[in-house]
């Protein structure tokens, strides 16, 4: 999925669309997607100016936008909770920064998704998102 793909299952923009495009997808299983963290996002600016760092809530975001592709007819989500955080390395600038999600568990308006991101193959976040999700009706 590109970017207008994206745009099309989420409603969010910048400055906070934090997932250029996705490369897997299997509905309600598992979901792959990337961002490319460059220099001129603008968190750069005071995060931190002479040591540059992707902010970890930032990071939580994309990791989160990145599960909800996996849910094709959600018109709506929110994070409803956050378990299980683990920040294991920086993300800077140049980095491209890859979210594996998996589907643990679905129930009507709930969804729970194991995360985890990586830079270079390497683990740097992982956590487990939970959503509630508005799901747009079925036409017949």
């Amino acid at each position: 999925m590109d970017i207008q793909a994206i745009q099309e299952r989420i409603n969010q923009r910048y400055p906070f669309l934090l997932i250029d495009r996705v490369l897997e997808v299997e509905p309600f299983v598992r979901s792959v997607a990337y961002k490319n963290v460059t220099i001129n996002e603008a968190f750069f600016a005071g995060h931190f100016p002479d040591n540059p760092v992707m902010p970890g809530v930032l990071i939580i975001e994309s990791m989160s936008q990145a599960g909800a592709m996996m849910y094709p007819k959600a018109k709506n989500g929110y994070i409803a909770g956050i378990d299980k955080v683990k920040f294991l390395g920086l993300v800077r600038p140049g980095d491209q920064l890859v979210t594996e999600a998996v589907n643990i568990q679905k129930a009507g308006a709930f969804a729970k998704v194991q995360v985890t991101a990586r830079v270079d193959g390497k683990d740097v976040a992982r956590a487990q998102i939970t959503y509630y999700m508005e799901f747009e009706e079925e036409k017949e």
